[in-house]
């Protein structure tokens, strides 16, 4: 169920997602509330799911992932929610996508490298009981949608 969130709830989404570190001091203070109010906030929205929790943004291609793709799939219902569970249970699944249209699923897969994604997909997806299609669809730049400079992280120097 949608939660209501107010202005400063927002706020605080924004500056956490920004940076997941910062301290409850410089969050009040960079919103203009109570250290209280802000802890507060931030507990409930964590109690109520909005955030799922604090995660560290690594640079995939720095940690050894130079090969990216989307891969498409298309399923049979029936057998989704098996499918889901064994793609979550797969190393190199970024996220997982159940969406409406031409396909029904859409994957972002990384990999050390294109041996390793063509295994990652012909050998462990495309084996999977109930998975009909796949159609791999390379990435060859990942711009940081919250850089405002305009760089970019290059797949696979």
């Amino acid at each position: 169920m949608a939660q209501h969130l107010d202005g400063i709830d927002q706020a605080i989404l924004t500056t956490l997602t920004g940076d997941g570190r910062i301290s409850m001091r410089s969050l009040a203070e960079q919103l203009h509330i109570s250290r209280a109010n802000a802890y507060a906030r931030v507990e409930r929205l964590q109690a109520t799911g909005v955030i799922r929790g604090f995660r560290a943004d690594v640079d995939p291609v720095l940690a050894g992932q130079t090969t990216s793709a989307f891969v498409t799939m298309n399923v049979r219902q029936s057998q989704w929610r098996d499918i889901r569970e064994r793609l979550r249970a797969l190393p190199g699944i970024a996220h997982i996508g159940l969406v409406g249209g031409e396909f029904d699923v859409v994957l972002l897969v990384r990999a050390r490298d294109n041996a390793d994604l063509k295994r990652v997909v012909l050998d462990e997806i495309q084996s999977m009981p109930g998975v009909l299609t796949t159609r791999t669809h390379l990435i060859f730049e990942e711009p940081d949608v919250r850089d405002p400079s305009g760089r970019t992280a290059p797949v696979g120097d």
